[in-house]
């Protein structure tokens, strides 16, 4: 019998042994479970952050301590007229190229009227009265017509072919000085704008040098900034003299094509009313 409950002994304490282990695994592993769940859940709270960062961005974009308005509230009368320069350079400069290409087109269109009807008439005073009043070409004729009958007195000593060469000549170089004026504002607002602009941007410099020194502290926050907003003057000078160049040497181009135009008339009047003498 003591053999029996012996045999029996060692199997009953294997399984107590076995489901003791067992349930403390259980046990130990259930709090981990339900640690786990709260551990996924716990970033939630940070969905406010989330939506105040645009709001940080947003401020930090809008509040720009640096910029031309800025260079304007802090400089001084010097800076100021610095950048009121420019400006009225820049302003004269859209302005002169805005006219005088209206003006090269009004005297192309008026060439071909000339080329249409001028040639077309009987008579060279004909001709002039098919022409409009305020055209170039109108103002050549006239001066031609004019030299036929002032060849008399003084002027009768010198050939008529001369006389009426000089006339027409004063015209046309008459029309053109008035289609080169305001090209000088042009190349002189090219030229010197970038040296305006350089002369800003050196006295906002020592300004801005001058106030770190007086303040004690040269952190590059401190440096960038006004360096920053002196160098701006010679970015607007240049963006005045760019186009003011470009303006000068388009606008010289198109002068001499009209001007062929212009001079071609000239000479083929000048034969014309010569002809017309002669045959007189």
């Amino acid at each position: 019998m003591n053999q029996i409950v012996r045999s029996l002994a060692g199997p009953v304490l294997l399984a107590l042994f076995s489901l003791t282990s067992v349930s403390a695994v259980a046990q130990a592993s259930a709090p981990a479970a339900v640690a786990a769940p709260a551990e996924a859940a716990a970033p939630a709270p940070a969905a406010p952050a989330a939506v105040a960062a645009p709001a940080a961005k947003k401020a930090e974009s809008t509040d720009n301590p640096y910029g031309v308005e800025t260079i304007w509230k802090s400089s001084d009368a010097v800076a100021k007229s610095v950048l009121l320069m420019l400006v009225a350079m820049s302003v004269a400069s859209w302005y002169i190229l805005v006219v005088k290409l209206l003006e090269q087109a009004k005297i192309g269109r008026q060439a071909k009227s000339a080329a249409k009807d001028f040639w077309s008439a009987g008579t060279v005073q004909q001709g002039c009265a098919k022409l409009d009043a305020n055209s170039p070409f109108r103002f050549i004729a006239d001066a031609g017509l004019e030299a036929t009958k002032q060849h008399d007195g003084l002027m009768g000593h010198v050939p008529l072919n001369d006389w009426v060469t000089m006339n027409i000549g004063r015209s046309v170089e008459r029309i053109q000085a008035s289609m080169q004026s305001g090209l000088s504002v042009l190349a002189t607002v090219g030229s010197i704008s970038p040296f305006v602009g350089l002369f800003g941007t050196v006295w906002g410099i020592y300004h801005a040098l001058t106030a770190i020194g007086l303040s004690g502290q040269a952190s590059i926050d401190k440096v960038a900034g006004p360096v920053g907003e002196a160098l701006i003057m010679t970015a607007i000078g240049l963006a005045v003299a760019v186009p003011a160049v470009l303006a000068y040497n388009w606008l010289i181009g198109r002068n001499k094509a009209v001007m062929s135009d212009v001079r071609a008339f000239g000479s083929d009047l000048h034969a014309v009313i010569l002809g017309s003498v002669k045959k007189a």
